[in-house]
């Protein structure tokens, strides 16, 4: 009996081809669409869930604010892990990093620099799970000038793991021997350990420095360890070692900082909500955000839920036409019960192909998906062993929802009435309201990518202090050593060079990538006098190379002995020190010998983006200097490649340590770099938006068919008494439109508030206008107007002879 339902419910199929199409691929591409987000949302989900302790690892931050400047960071003292050891029972292992992103290697004659290098304790296998494929965990990081390697930094730079005692030279300067090889980091992880050396030997280790932030710190408490509890460790490890130390330099106490609004804390953030719920723009590896798996889990719930309506809604409209199959079935003596497991089994086989389509359809588009997304998901990731029993539960659910409607409705008919063709399927207003719920996503996610790309556009454009345009940026300096100087006299001999400037930072860096030290007003350093600012060091030829201008004072002047010790600062800096006439004034640093040294101020540079426009601008101290790792060359010529090449070989030619990689981008990329985040959710926006659109216009088209092929003999009735086609169309295309109109009116306060919340991350952004809804619903109403023509134009030039005659 079974096999007969389907075999029939087949045949049925095939019979209404153009619909059956219509509903397969309108419910998988609503289907695959899902599938795509349930597999970003675990990906999303899952990081550092490789660690085994991961409900006991913590890292430590630090959150100091100081007269309206703010140091928030991952990085701690070098004392904290060996003091939170010692002080707390609780706390098994405390373990240090530092990161050494850039870190050269040597292979062969070939120079490489590895991006994911850290130096840690001898312990750090005690706290993260990272399996050791060769060697000892428990004393490969003993001994100094060690290090450890990933399966696949092993296969790079010696074609095989079997590499135990063998040696590998860093930055063409020190040796190291390897001690062990790991497991490669899995790739839902918030830090990847590719090379790590072991940090016995540094000289920072030993030195009792609490305001000085340079390490990452991570613990592994015992079970029970709250973050509340592990918070007050912090609390009490600061209070009995950073604050005697801030007292002396800044002659305050806590009490006094929280006197003012200020305050000196770390805190705790446990290893699981690193990746999606750390707010610091500090990272070492980008992060993930929770509102944006929320956000995309809610759209791909409403895309499934349109495409379920949409599905619900055709299978309906067809099931109309067959009211007289159902009289015909239950005169020859078929029962209800068997009606509905024919239209309930047709239901469940669409269903079924629909999910057969989605699947394909997800695992073609994966590598796509993950391009946008930036993920690596793998295609088997589609057919995972946890998503089978879902998939078959998403058929059973769809399919007994699509088909309960017409299967119990229908069923349950008067032979007699559906014979003379006196029934009709009702719920037309559960249907009208489906199709304005439909519209309203569909016009909410069009809004979204019209303010995510105005937002976008509006950073390309607004004024950032600086230019960006054709800036070369080297990231190799301190390779050439004593060359330096005369390495930039050579590239600026090079014609298409117009300038070129040494600096240990450039405006397109995040925060973390900088370094801040405490300046104050006076040579007493209190702290109502203290702020920190971001520490650059620069020569004379910066501000003209990067295009920056000075609102007050003089620039560097490298004749002047005097402005050795000068510095310029950026508006922020200014207005934070409040300094009425800044260039007459002078501000204080304090060194490692806690030597007081005064720096004149000689000019206040106009405000300049400092990394990303979703924070506003850092201040900023330039301090004269021969030093810093990063070479910027302006570049104006029409060959780029030419020119890039020659400085290449006159840097090839001076480098010191020889064999040193070229590194360099050029700062517009690096620039658009800051914002691949809000590219990708734009990009994401626009696909959404054109499923969402295209499922939607697809359930409209259902719609529209129903209602023509219910209003036949009205429409025949109509053209006979001398309706013309514009009379036809307007009738039947009304209701519909009004139903779309009322979808904007929800869809336009609902799009407004959450976008309005989204810009509210950028410090700098734009203004939603009155356009944005104006264009998003235009969009709306000639997409959908476009699918209701098609059906309706139809219908209106339908011979009435012929509607009449088939009534």
């Amino acid at each position: 009996m079974i096999r007969n339902y389907f075999k029939t419910a087949w045949r049925n199929l095939l019979r209404g081809k153009m619909f059956s199409v219509i509903n397969i691929v309108g419910l998988a591409a609503g289907l695959a669409v899902c599938i795509l987000i349930t597999l970003f949302v675990k990906d999303e989900l899952s990081y550092d869930r490789y660690n085994k302790k991961i409900d006991r690892i913590y890292r430590v931050n630090t959150d100091i604010q100081l007269n309206g400047s703010r140091f928030h960071d991952n990085t701690t003292p070098a004392p904290m892990a060996i003091a939170l050891k010692n002080d707390f029972p609780q706390i098994e292992q405390a373990t240090r990093l530092r990161n050494a992103s850039g870190l050269l290697l040597k292979k062969g004659t070939e120079t490489l620099a590895e991006q994911h290098a850290f130096g840690a304790d001898a312990n750090l296998f005690d706290v993260f799970t990272l399996p050791m494929l060769k060697g000892d965990p428990h004393t490969a990081l003993l001994e100094p000038h060690t290090m450890v390697l990933s399966e696949s930094a092993a296969e790079k730079y010696f074609n095989t793991t079997d590499i135990i005692g063998k040696t590998i030279l860093t930055n063409n300067t020190t040796p190291y021997r390897i001690t062990g090889v790991i497991k490669n980091t899995p790739a839902a992880a918030h830090l990847h350990f590719d090379v790590v050396f072991s940090l016995a030997g540094d000289e920072n280790l030993r030195q009792d420095t609490w305001l000085s932030n340079n390490y990452n710190t991570y613990v592994l408490v015992k079970k029970g360890v709250t973050p509340e509890t592990m918070n007050a460790y912090l609390q009490a490890t600061a209070r009995k070692y950073a604050e005697p130390q801030i007292q002396q330099v800044l002659h305050s106490s806590f009490k006094d900082f929280e006197g003012k609004g200020d305050y000196f804390r770390y805190y705790s953030i446990p290893l699981d909500r690193i990746h999606l719920y750390s707010t610091l723009n500090t990272e070492i590896e980008p992060q993930g955000n929770i509102q944006y798996v929320y956000v995309f889990s809610i759209i791909g719930i409403f895309i499934l839920i349109i495409a379920c309506v949409n599905f619900m809604n055709l299978a309906t409209a067809r099931s109309s036409r067959r009211a007289r199959e159902v009289g015909v079935r239950k005169v020859l003596g078929s029962n209800r019960r068997g009606l509905i497991l024919q239209f309930l089994s047709e239901s469940i086989l669409t269903c079924f192909i629909s999910l057969v389509l989605a699947v394909m359809i997800a695992v073609l588009s994966l590598h796509y998906f993950n391009g946008i997304t930036g993920k690596a998901i793998p295609a088997s990731g589609v057919l995972s062993v946890w998503l089978i029993p879902v998939y078959l539960l998403i058929v059973l659910v769809i399919g007994l929802l699509a088909g309960i409607y017409p299967a119990f409705y229908l069923s349950g008919f008067n032979p007699v009435r559906v014979l003379k063709g006196r029934v009709g399927l009702k719920g037309s207003w559960l249907r009208n309201g489906l199709v304005v719920f439909q519209f309203s996503i569909a016009v909410f996610l069009i809004i979204g990518v019209l303010v995510i790309y105005a937002q976008l556009n509006y950073i390309r454009e607004k004024d950032t202090g600086y230019n960006r345009e054709q800036v070369l940026v080297l990231k190799n300096a301190y390779a050439l050593g004593d060359h330096a100087i005369a390495f930039k006299n050579e590239v600026l001999k090079i014609p298409g060079v117009t300038a070129a400037t040494r600096s240990s930072a450039v405006p397109t860096l995040q925060l973390g990538d900088w370094n801040r030290n405490a300046y104050s007003r006076d040579a007493s350093f209190s702290a109502v006098q203290s702020v920190t600012l971001g520490d650059w060091q620069v020569d004379a030829d910066f501000l003209h190379t990067m295009g920056m201008r000075l609102v007050a004072g003089r620039n560097f002047a490298p004749e002047f002995a005097s402005d050795s010790g000068a510095v310029l600062l950026n508006e922020t800096a200014a207005r934070m020190l409040g300094y009425s006439d800044p260039v007459k004034e002078a501000i204080y640093d304090i060194g490692d010998d806690s030597t007081i040294t005064r720096h004149p101020i000689i000019g206040v540079v106009k405000d300049f983006s400092t990394g990303s426009m979703r924070y506003k601008t850092e201040p900023v101290i330039l301090r004269l200097s021969r030093y810093g790792d990063r070479f910027s060359f302006r570049i104006k010529s029409g060959d780029i490649r030419g020119v890039v090449n020659q400085i290449k070989q006159k840097y090839q030619a001076m480098d010191k340590m020889a064999g040193q990689p070229f590194l360099y981008s050029f700062m517009d990329d690096d620039f658009n770099a800051l914002y691949k985040s809000e590219q990708r959710t734009g990009t994401i926006f626009i696909a959404f938006a054109i499923f969402a659109i295209g499922i939607a216009c697809m359930g409209l088209f259902g719609l529209v068919s129903y209602a023509t092929e219910q209003r036949m003999r009205e429409l025949g009735i109509r053209k006979v008494l001398g309706a013309g086609l514009f009379n036809i169309v307007g009738l039947l295309s009304g209701d519909f439109l009004k139903l779309i109109a009322a979808s904007l009116f929800i869809a336009f306060p609902l799009g407004g508030f959450l976008m309005h919340q989204w810009l509210r991350d950028f410090a700098y952004r734009t203004r939603i206008g009155w356009w944005f809804f104006a264009a998003s619903g235009l969009v709306a109403l000639l997409v959908a107007g476009g699918t209701i023509a098609t059906q309706v134009i139809r219908a209106a030039r339908m011979n009435p002879v012929k509607s009449l005659r088939s009534e």
